[in-house]
């Protein structure tokens, strides 16, 4: 039979061939891990901090280590793929092979919700962009009863709405109230002018528009003429009335130009 040699020899041998053949296999077994460890072989980790990752990976694999990224973040004053972190750290002793582990600057700068910033104050405009990674821009100041208010948000010019995607590091510009002026001058007379007329002057002395009021038979502002205006140029003695800087003057508009002033100056309260 196959087996008959172990079984025609004494237990004794049987036992103490049994051990020795297991005391071979162990030691084959730590021969190979040694190699397979590459026990004894170390390394030393480079500092890699603040170089680009693209040119340092084929670097750091050359000289036996993994490279792994870890994280990452957006840092808008560095380049694009610059390592920000690494672990281990500089200077350590690690076997060959040993994973490095890195956190790189965005190539793509990530997008965020756009906040409402209307009716904050500047102060905390500037608080919340600097929270998102946002950049202030332009301060584009405007007539306003509140000072320091943000009136509109803006980018390239154009209004942004609360909500919309934007990239972090986009530069927001402000508009900003700039308070009524402590000096007073006689109100301007807007009747008989065109919409767009009463607005140039109403911008070149400081005051903001407030209601606008059309006629029935008017549906563009640009094709109206004004015939009613709050406040009046002159009180009921005819005595010039004043206004500040950043106030509002409320308006009526009609399709025809009027012919009188009449209009101008009476009690006409709008709907």
């Amino acid at each position: 039979m196959a087996f008959s040699f172990i079984t025609k020899r004494p237990l004794w041998q049987n036992i103490l061939a049994a051990i020795l053949a297991s005391l071979f296999l162990v030691a084959i077994f730590l021969l190979t891990l040694n190699v397979i460890t590459n026990h004894g072989e170390y390394l030393t980790v480079p500092e890699v901090k603040g170089r680009d990752y693209k040119i340092i990976q084929s670097d750091l694999e050359k000289n036996g280590f993994e490279v792994v990224i870890q994280d990452s973040i957006y840092v808008d004053t560095l380049p694009p793929n610059i390592i920000i972190k690494q672990f281990p750290e500089p200077e350590a002793t690690v076997k060959v092979n040993r994973v490095i582990y890195l956190t790189i600057n965005c190539a793509v700068p990530p997008s965020v919700g756009m906040p409402n910033l209307i009716g904050m104050t500047f102060r905390n405009a500037m608080m919340e962009l600097k929270s998102l990674g946002l950049k202030l821009g332009d301060t584009i100041i405007v007539p306003d009863l509140v000072k320091n208010a943000v009136k509109d948000q803006q980018v390239a010019g154009s209004t942004i709405k609360p909500g919309s995607p934007v990239r972090m590091g986009t530069i927001i510009d402000l508009v900003i109230g700039a308070g009524i002026g402590g000096e007073e001058f006689p109100v301007p007379d807007l009747y008989g002018l065109t919409y767009s007329e009463a607005k140039l002057v109403l911008d070149i002395n400081g005051i903001s528009t407030g209601v606008v009021i059309l006629d029935e038979d008017l549906v563009d502002t640009t094709m109206g003429y004004i015939y009613w205006q709050n406040p009046m140029p002159f009180d009921g003695q005819m005595l010039p009335n004043k206004i500040h800087t950043g106030q509002l003057m409320d308006i009526r508009l009609s399709i025809e130009k009027p012919k009188s002033k009449a209009d101008s100056t009476s009690s006409f309260t709008p709907k």
